[in-house]
């Protein structure tokens, strides 16, 4: 059985890779809100650094953000891959807007960012979550059955 770190990684990537589309969306075509890469590079001090954005936004989504909701899976209290996904993600949403707000420099939302942007990461991570539990569940359910099968036939 492999870890569960690994499928975790792989969901995170994909769900950051979903979440960088609808972004670029945003960046390129709507500009309503405030691009979370850009948001993400002035978190760590790199205002206007847009590619420094993007790459600590693929890093986070997919070697932290994916491994913790691997570890967290089976604990955490819904149903379905998906609203452990969701719920996982809505709590890392909470605790980077408390980190903004407690240790983070307060210009971190500027221009247009507003309620209108806070709502646009907060539905970003939603689908985010959503993805990352939808992948996940996927590739163990892959991995349990590719377990049931010895030789070819099936294990009792």
């Amino acid at each position: 059985m492999m870890s569960r770190v690994k499928p975790g990684i792989i969901a995170g990537f994909v769900a950051t890779l979903v979440v960088s589309i609808l972004e670029a969306a945003n960046l390129l075509f709507a500009k309503v809100f405030d691009p979370f890469p850009e948001i993400v590079a002035r978190m760590f001090g790199m205002p206007g650094n847009l590619l420094a954005g993007w790459v600590l936004h693929f890093i986070v989504g997919s070697l932290v953000l994916g491994p913790l909701f691997a570890i967290a899976y089976s604990r955490l209290p819904t149903n379905t891959p998906e609203t452990r996904g969701i719920l996982f993600a809505v709590a890392a949403w909470v605790a980077m807007m408390l980190i903004i707000t407690i240790i983070g420099d307060p210009r971190t939302f500027t221009g247009s960012a507003g309620f209108g942007t806070l709502a646009w990461m907060l539905i970003t991570h939603m689908i985010f979550g959503g993805v990352m539990g939808n992948v996940y569940a996927r590739m163990l359910a892959r991995e349990k059955r590719a377990a049931a099968f010895v030789d070819g036939a099936p294990a009792h």
